[in-house]
């Protein structure tokens, strides 16, 4: 299980010193906590699965990303490449994502089933399809490229 993965490399870090990715591990432990006890509050009987720790996982890399995009706007070159370590950190536990060559034919062929137009419809099904699989910016443009 993905949680019990962080726990060890949580204590492999500490072993070794590496206090960069032990505060990371050790932030998205508690991330996961967090979400477990919220789960736990609308369902007694929750237990943790890797999907959902993987939901977590996913939300904490878009936030350094969303950081390092402002703080690279911001001039903040060095709380800039403190988010890209973490990132790197949280990508190590996330499946690979596909490149937009990857993409492209998968999404064209989700659009010619669901045979919809507009754009909200169209990236609701491929996002159902590909979740996890594709950063959702790289989805978006081939979608508004496919659908003109």
């Amino acid at each position: 299980m993905l949680k019990e993965k962080l726990n060890e490399d949580m204590k492999a870090a500490m072993k070794s010193g590496d206090s960069g990715a032990l505060s990371v591990l050790r932030m998205l432990l508690a991330s996961l906590h967090n979400k477990e006890i919220d789960l736990h509050a609308k369902k007694p009987d929750f237990a943790m699965t890797d999907e959902i720790a993987m939901e977590v996982l996913r939300s904490e890399a878009k936030k350094r990303k969303d950081s390092i995009l402002a703080f690279e706007q911001g001039g903040r070159n060095d709380l800039s490449e403190k988010e890209k370590k973490e990132l790197a950190v949280i990508e190590r536990y996330l499946p690979k994502q596909l490149g937009k060559e990857e993409l492209e034919p998968l999404v064209e062929a989700i659009i010619k089933r669901v045979s919809a137009k507009d754009f909200g419809s169209v990236m609701k099904e491929v996002m159902k399809e590909l979740k996890g699989k594709g950063d959702a910016g790289i989805i978006s443009g081939i979608i508004k490229e496919k659908i003109k």
